[in-house]
Formats: structure tokens, C-alpha cells, sequence
């Protein structure tokens, strides 16, 4: 059941910022990579996906992290998301799409 919502939300995400899957879960510490895994890590928590769930879930997309990485990821992300009402949009606009797909 949350894998189905997470693979929306992974989806969702690579397709805002213009990746492949395959791009989004390289080990990059580019700035538009990490946003869109924070915002990621953001979606799925906020979901109530719990991180051992997501840890999981990444590990599918050969995309391995810890728990304190995707802690925080959904810090910096929240941040973001008050900051920047693109973002916040975004995410307002994913959530609800997965809830009624």
C-alpha cells in the first residue's frame, strides 16, 4: 500500500525536476538532485511512511541512505517548502494527486 504512494511520489518528483529515475538516485550532491530527494524524503514522512518503509523503498532503486540522511532531508525540505511557495505548491498539488489516483 505505501510503496504504491511512494512510486507516485518518486514519479511525481523526477518528472518536476526533469530527471530519469536513474538521475535522481545517483549519489550526486548537486543542488537540484538533493532538493528533489529532500523534497522526497519531505512528501513520504509528511505521508506518515515510516523512514525504515523509505529506506526500503529507496534500496529498490539501488539509491541506499541512512536514517539521519533522510531526517535530515525532511528537515532542509520543510524549510524549503516555508520558504518557497512553488515548492509548497507542488507538494499540496503531488499529495493530492496520489490520494485520489
Amino acid at each position: 500500500m505505501k510503496k504504491a504512494i511512494f512510486d507516485k511520489y518518486v514519479n511525481a518528483v523526477a518528472k518536476q525536476f526533469h530527471f530519469t529515475l536513474e538521475e535522481m538516485f545517483t549519489k550526486s550532491k548537486e543542488r537540484d538532485k538533493v532538493d528533489a530527494r529532500q523534497i522526497l524524503y519531505y512528501m513520504s514522512i509528511e505521508r506518515q511512511i515510516r523512514i525504515s518503509y523509505i529506506k526500503k523503498f529507496l534500496k529498490i532503486y539501488n539509491y541506499d541512505v541512512g536514517h539521519s540522511t533522510i531526517i535530515h532531508g525532511y528537515k532542509e525540505a520543510k524549510k524549503l517548502i516555508e520558504s518557497d511557495a512553488d515548492y509548497g505548491d507542488f507538494v499540496k498539488k503531488t499529495t493530492l494527486d496520489a490520494d485520489t489516483n
